[in-house]
């Protein structure tokens, strides 16, 4: 039976480093969004709670602007025909693609897709990573990822314990009280993700195609 690792082994898809991702500019928007203060409650204190957090995360990254563009990119993108070409990879097209996978109910899917992106430094798909192993009460994979986010070194900017919590406590506030940058994906898009998990005849997810881009773009544009 084919694994996430084999795949994760197997997969020849070269990376760009994330400079993109300000999430700083994140949580002030959100903050702003939410229209006061958000309470305690950075702390993750149990996998449910992890869980819910993590949905919260996860449709920050699909209704954020130009999230249509990142996976549109990932869609565009040829596959090498050999280990040694060198393509381009957009790295945050794979962390949008696998929070959309998330909430549409293809969880293996989604960490795949976390995994290729936090390999390549981006710290809100290790962030993923990190509240999707402890919901599901893996703790020290979840450790792993948590040291992920927060250690800085060579080609990725870490996220300091201060702002992870700030982070966790903007999730924690807009979860209980909403946000119009935190909307669920309509059926339709949950349907072309379907689509996409059918075709491919594998059991992660392809790749996204242009179908799903524009479902997205209407998404994001409503």
């Amino acid at each position: 039976m084919i694994t996430i690792d084999d795949l994760l082994e197997d997969a020849a898809l070269p990376i760009t480093p994330d400079t993109s991702f300000d999430v700083g500019a994140m949580l002030r928007r959100l903050a702003a969004d939410a229209d006061r203060r958000p309470d305690n409650g950075g702390e993750v204190g149990s996998a449910a709670q992890a869980g819910h957090r993590l949905s919260t995360v996860c449709r920050w990254m699909i209704n954020a602007p130009g999230a249509a563009q990142h996976i549109g990119e990932l869609a565009d993108a040829p596959l090498p025909e050999t280990p040694e070409k060198t393509e381009v990879f957009d790295v945050e097209g794979a962390c949008v693609f696998a929070c959309l996978l998330l909430l549409t109910g293809h969880p293996e899917s989604a960490q795949f897709w976390w995994q290729l992106s936090a390999g390549a430094g981006h710290r809100i798909a290790a962030y993923c990573l990190h509240l999707h192993h402890l919901a599901l009460g893996e703790t020290r994979e979840a450790a792993h990822w948590k040291h992920e986010v927060t250690n800085t070194r060579t080609g990725m900017h870490g996220i300091d314990d201060v702002l992870l919590e700030c982070l966790g406590t903007v999730a924690s506030y807009v979860r209980k009280n909403g946000s119009s940058s935190s909307m669920a994906p309509t059926g339709q898009l949950e349907m072309e993700v379907d689509r996409l998990a059918v075709e491919g005849g594998c059991p992660i997810v392809r790749r996204p195609d242009q179908r799903l881009v524009e479902q997205l773009r209407d998404f994001t544009n409503r």
